[in-house]
């Protein structure tokens, strides 16, 4: 009798249990859910960047997406010192983005740059494009911190790649650039 309530007294707790779900929470906020990838934790993007095949795209994307956003922070924000973050980002980006176009038929022939942000990137932009003018700027400044974490991430990662040692210099040459990007959106972020 003794096995018969324990083991229906089990099963009640198991049924219980099992009729319990945990209900996700809503998504407070567009940009963060876009964000919610690469803050504090290694993006998909930066897993493998010791390999070509990641690499490529992945620098070449994360260039395209600092254009846009800079363009967009350019055109939206109100704050001077953003303004001034975003053409300093604006300028280095570019740069690196031609020299990387121009290295990569060379230095990895069989590797492809993509002309089109990935489904991640392009969330973080319209998330931009969408952000009311009150919270641009720190939309935008969470963004440059979470994304330029992640270069870092990426470049490092490559730059010792001894099987590819041009792009393995380009990584090497970009990291100055990208971590003052990092420290002055830091700064920046700070004042706010």
């Amino acid at each position: 009798m003794t096995r018969i309530l324990i083991a229906g007294a089990a099963c009640a707790a198991l049924l219980a249990a099992c009729g319990q779900s945990e209900k996700a929470p809503e998504p407070v906020d567009k940009a963060q859910d876009a964000m919610a990838g690469p803050v504090g934790q290694v993006s998909a993007a930066t897993m493998g960047s010791n390999m070509v095949s990641a690499y490529v795209p992945n620098a070449a994307m994360g260039d395209m997406y600092e254009i846009q956003a800079a363009d967009l922070a350019i055109e939206k924000s109100q704050n001077a010192k953003v303004k001034e973050l975003a053409q300093m980002i604006k300028a280095d980006h570019t740069m690196a983005s031609n020299e990387f176009k121009a290295l990569v038929p060379t230095a990895a022939p069989d590797q492809t740059i993509p002309t089109a942000l990935d489904q991640r990137r392009q969330g973080m932009i319209d998330n931009l494009r969408s952000a009311a003018a009150a919270s641009f700027d720190m939309a935008y400044i969470d963004q440059q911190i979470a994304a330029h974490r992640e270069a870092i991430t990426l470049h490092e990662g490559f730059s010792n790649n001894t099987d590819h040692p041009q792009l393995a210099a380009h990584a090497t040459k970009v990291l100055p650039k990208i971590r003052a990007h990092l420290q002055m959106a830091e700064q920046i972020k700070a004042a706010m």
